[in-house]
């Protein structure tokens, strides 16, 4: 660890301060709800694009993605393989389906299709999943900057986190829209700036690379058997498909950009730019993995003191030196791939460099918070305070409401975030965390959309059923040796698939046992 020197120090000082006066800008603008949450729908398509792009490229991509192709292979890359035909199925459907309803929120309609209860178990799903990818993402700005600075995780969280709560809560949707239009670019700069140094820096360059990357399996996309129990093509492709089509179908942070679009063509097309835009970004993070593992490889001896400071993470603080030592030899580069691409900044980039690379990192992180923040919000003042607390909330009460569920959220991720310090790979987590929230959501909504006889008796049933399910895949590990056989025998990441599939199916079912019941009656 290191001090930054002064001159890297004021490029993240001036990024940082230009973030907030984005927001001070556009905080004349902001003077009732309709434009804090939809910007009065003026935005062009390409900025909306650009944003949901930016969103999806948080820092769990910038160190996540490195981590996971240095610590195995680009198996995860097929997660950003299925997002076309998630984008597919978005524009056609989604898009028009919720621009028609003109309701704000995305859990709205869930009301008018099967009962409040519906409404209230879709906002608790989002909002929990936003202070799971909050969490992680303020995890990944300090592990970042504790590399760099010294300064304890927790600090950094706390000055960051204060830093997006300003331009978002003064800036409205707006500001997070075209602060991340700035962040989109600054942090795909940033990659490419990574790469080309660490293929400068290695002996060989792009050949040696490849070598060390195809001796060691680094450019595998894994099993292409039809095995759902290993994280094998199919279960990525499959967790991918489900996740991005909760993403681009139930996610608020990107329903409501679809409300600030000129039209809805725009937002259909801000939709697919995002995709062109991510697949190959996220190649370039997979590249950056295989890379520093290559360079890594290459001197091993810049190695230990990764693996000393990731023991002494896991051990108690008054853990003694050789202990150190022995946990760190028994490490994997599983189990420290999070740390490197942080350890090459710090020892390979040269001074005036740095502060434009942690400035790209902390674009990437602070453009997926803001939105997260600004969503929380609109759902909370929309689906639970006026729903069940005051309806006819005046104007000026609702843009009180809305700053301080802004600042409330933006607090509640930090301190996710700190409750998460330690964990082994921050895409693992935010993996698994999603896939649990996300899976009763989407269900829900596509048998609202999709079966269009299906009442509130099937769904209710069908989301019960669901839920048991979804816990049952989730705990079942916790099972003890004598009970084995009741363990889930699936990957984790297929949660979301068996569990959406679960209540879509059953709650169909459901419907057409009463339909049948119906018929045999009237006959």
């Amino acid at each position: 660890m290191k001090n930054l020197p002064i001159f890297d120090l004021a490029v993240i000082a001036t990024y940082l301060l230009g973030m907030i006066l984005v927001g001070v800008y556009f905080s004349r603008k902001n003077k009732n709800s309709e434009q804090f949450t939809k910007a009065s729908g003026l935005i062009p398509g390409w900025a909306i694009g650009m944003s949901i792009y930016a969103t999806f490229l948080s820092s769990n991509t910038f160190l996540g993605v490195p981590g996971k192709a240095f610590g195995a292979n680009w198996n995860s890359f097929v997660f950003s393989i299925s997002m076309p035909f998630a984008a597919w199925v978005a524009s056609k459907f989604f898009v028009p389906f919720y621009r028609a309803t003109g309701e704000i929120s995305a859990y709205t309609h869930l009301e008018h299709r099967f009962g409040a209860w519906a409404r209230t178990y879709a906002v608790i799903c989002f909002l929990l999943t936003q202070l799971a990818r909050m969490g992680s993402i303020f995890f990944g700005i300090a592990l970042s900057l504790q590399a760099l600075t010294g300064y304890s995780m927790s600090a950094i969280m706390l000055v960051m986190g204060i830093c997006i709560i300003i331009y978002t809560v003064l800036g409205g949707i707006e500001a997070v829209i075209w602060t991340e239009v700035v962040q989109g670019v600054i942090k795909t700069l940033g990659a490419a700036l990574i790469l080309y140094l660490i293929i400068v820096e290695m002996p060989g360059g792009v050949s040696k690379i490849v070598e060390i990357g195809q001796q060691n399996g680094k450019f595998s996309l894994g099993s292409f058997a039809p095995d759902l129990t290993t994280a094998s093509f199919w279960v990525i492709l499959l967790y991918g498909f489900f996740i991005n089509l909760n993403n681009f179908g139930m996610d608020q942070n990107y329903i409501q950009r679809y409300h600030t679009a000129t039209s809805a063509a725009e937002a259909s097309k801000s939709v697919w730019l995002c995709v062109w835009l991510y697949v190959p970004a996220s190649l370039l993070f997979f590249i950056i993995g295989s890379c520093l593992f290559a360079y890594y490889q290459v001197h091993p001896e810049l190695i230990e003191g990764i693996r000393q400071q990731v023991a002494a993470e896991r051990l108690p603080l008054n853990a003694s030196h050789e202990q150190i030592v022995q946990v760190a030899a028994t490490l994997q580069p599983s189990d420290y791939g999070d740390k490197v691409m942080p350890h090459f900044m710090v020892t390979k980039i040269p001074a005036g460099l740095v502060g434009l690379i942690v400035s790209a990192i902390l674009s990437a992180a602070m453009s997926t918070i803001s939105s997260g923040m600004n969503a929380s919000a609109t759902v909370f003042s929309v689906d639970i305070y006026k729903r069940y607390f005051k309806k006819d909330i005046k104007e000026k009460q609702t843009m009180q409401l809305l700053h301080i569920a802004t600042v409330a959220f933006g607090l509640l991720g930090m301190g996710t975030g700190i409750a998460m310090i330690g964990v082994k790979s921050i895409l693992d987590v935010w993996w698994q965390l999603s896939g649990i929230f996300a899976a009763g959501m989407l269900g829900l909504f596509l048998l609202g959309i999709i079966s269009k006889q299906s009442g509130n008796y099937e769904a209710l049933t069908a989301t019960i059923i669901g839920i048991l399910v979804i816990v049952w895949m989730t705990f079942s590990g916790s099972i003890p040796d004598e009970y084995g056989y009741l363990r889930n025998p699936l990957h984790i990441n297929m949660i979301i698939v068996i569990g959406t599939l679960t209540i879509f199916l059953v709650g169909v079912l459901l419907t057409r046992l009463r339909k049948r019941r119906e018929f045999t009656v009237e006959s």
